[in-house]
């Protein structure tokens, strides 16, 4: 028998909605950020150029990780809709509680992720 509850479960997936609808907002709002950077020199000095590279790929860093989440999110929301949801991906086994009210995209419980990030 399933740790969650149907209360569990509602709550999370309201949680992982809303947090789905802010990593979309961001996603929209930092691509612009992350444009190509104009390399006209009579427009923009050879450090300032630089400054906004480097700018540049720090937002398209952020995109990439703010696009890992939302791929997190919507598998966890498929998981609620099929009744696979808080079950960890790699043992099968239950993804406790506390970590789904942390981390409600948690794909795996907390001995396969850390044996996951140890390999990395």
């Amino acid at each position: 028998m399933s740790e969650l509850s149907d209360d569990d479960i509602k709550q999370l997936a309201s949680r992982l909605c809303a947090a789905q609808s802010d990593l979309e907002k961001q996603l929209k709002l930092g691509e612009e950020a992350s444009s190509v950077v104009t390399l006209d020199q009579s427009k923009v000095g050879r450090v300032s150029r630089m400054d906004a590279m480097q700018q540049q790929q720090m937002a398209l860093s952020t995109l990439t990780k703010t696009r890992q989440r939302l791929m997190r999110i919507k598998a966890a929301l498929n998981a609620i809709n099929t009744g696979d949801y808080g079950y960890c991906r790699r043992c099968d086994e239950e993804i406790g509680l506390p970590r789904l009210m942390a981390q409600p995209e948690a794909p795996l419980c907390i001995s396969c992720q850390s044996l996951s990030d140890n390999q990395q």
